[in-house]
């Protein structure tokens, strides 16, 4: 049955990667299906679409800001995106929108309702924000892709679509070398997504500076993000006498995840889920920022598996590596405690979820009934 498929999100990599999964998985079990997808027009939702090589539209959405400033931005990019939004559902062929979260979902989700385009729901993180509770009101399918805090009646569990290129494609020593690592140093990966995090990019090379012993025998990997200058970590590092390979980005993260044997990550739904798939024992720095401290909730079921270990970011780096320094020292000075961890990993594996959602998308049939209460 042929399909046309429009995937709503953006603003960051982790909103648009589950949607490339299922898109690639749907491209797989039925090849005249069309998935088109709307983004913000944030450079790296151009980045990432443009290198998948996927149909895309760029939106004005803006996230919400609790100013007067940020609130008249928010509501001007909002209808700038559901008027055009709507001529679009208008004039072409959209059998279903698949909401990824982001503050893209929201304005396109409300003209898909205006225009009477099913919506399916994809929740992201354990803790819903109000974008995706509003948007669960009017979607004829909600799906998680991890277990709710707080379970919501009709909101279907089924696991975090990932993509095939954030698994790991071969063996260690040969996802070294395919990034121009050394084949026979171990590897910690250092990443902040795809948006990078100054905390991390920061506390890491002071971490190694102090704890320079633990990194005998190691070399760093560090995913430090766009807005930070790959130099001025490649320095830090180097004045740590630290072997470490600095790179704002990587679109084929799971050469990186296959040639670690440990990492450092923030904890968003998408890298917790691909540091739990490659079996990659993890620290996991939350995000401090965020008011329902999501990010930590999201990484603690790989805690509990005994997977990985959370600490916290202080936002100021100094006191962030001092937290940060006996935790990793720990870690990297033991190869029994690795791989107890990965141990842990790969006794809890985890489903093809991009495979299961695009079965049900396909299988689904008329989209068209009402909305969930």
């Amino acid at each position: 049955m042929s399909m046309t498929i429009l995937f709503a999100g953006g603003g960051s990599g982790g909103h648009l990667s589950p949607g490339l999964a299922i898109a690639e998985r749907l491209a797989e079990q039925s090849p005249e299906t069309i998935c088109r997808f709307a983004c913000s027009d944030r450079d790296i939702d151009r980045t990432m679409l443009e290198e998948a090589g996927v149909d895309f539209m760029a939106l004005p959405a803006r996230g919400l800001s609790m100013t007067p400033r940020g609130i008249f931005r928010w509501w001007k990019g909002y209808r700038r995106t559901v008027m055009p939004m709507r001529e679009v559902f208008r004039s072409s062929r959209c059998d279903l929108v698949v909401t990824l979260g982001g503050f893209v979902a929201a304005p396109v989700s409300a003209a898909a309702a205006l225009e009477h385009v099913p919506v399916l729901l994809l929740n992201l993180d354990r803790v819903p924000g109000k974008a995706n509770r509003s948007i669960a009101r009017r979607a004829q399918q909600v799906l998680c892709a991890v277990p709710l805090l707080k379970p919501r009646r009709n909101w279907e569990v089924v696991g975090m679509p990932i993509r095939r290129n954030a698994l790991a494609p071969g063996s260690r020593v040969e996802c070294r070398e395919a990034l121009g690592l050394h084949p026979d140093l171990k590897v910690l990966l250092v990443t902040g997504a795809s948006q990078g995090a100054r905390t991390l990019n920061m506390a890491l090379p002071m971490t190694g500076l102090r704890h320079h012993e633990a990194f005998k025998g190691w070399q760093v990997l560090h995913l430090c993000g766009e807005h930070t200058p790959a130099s001025s970590i490649e320095a830090a590092w180097k004045e740590a006498d630290v072997r470490a390979q600095v790179r704002p980005f990587l679109h084929h993260m799971g050469q990186a995840w296959g040639a670690a044997d440990a990492c450092v990550s923030r904890a968003g739904a998408s890298s917790v889920a691909e540091a739990r798939a490659n079996l990659v024992p993890t620290i996991f720095l939350p995000y401090p920022h965020h008011g329902d401290d999501h990010q930590r909730h999201n990484a603690q079921p790989m805690v509990d598996l005994g997977g990985a270990s959370i600490v916290v970011d202080e936002i100021d780096p100094d006191r962030t590596a001092m937290q940060l320094g006996d935790t990793l020292s720990t870690l990297l000075a033991s190869e029994k405690l690795l791989e107890t961890m990965r141990a842990s990993l790969a006794d809890a594996p985890m489903p093809d979820a991009a495979g299961l959602i695009a079965e049900r998308i396909l299988a689904q049939g008329d989209w068209k009934r009402p909305a969930l209460t």
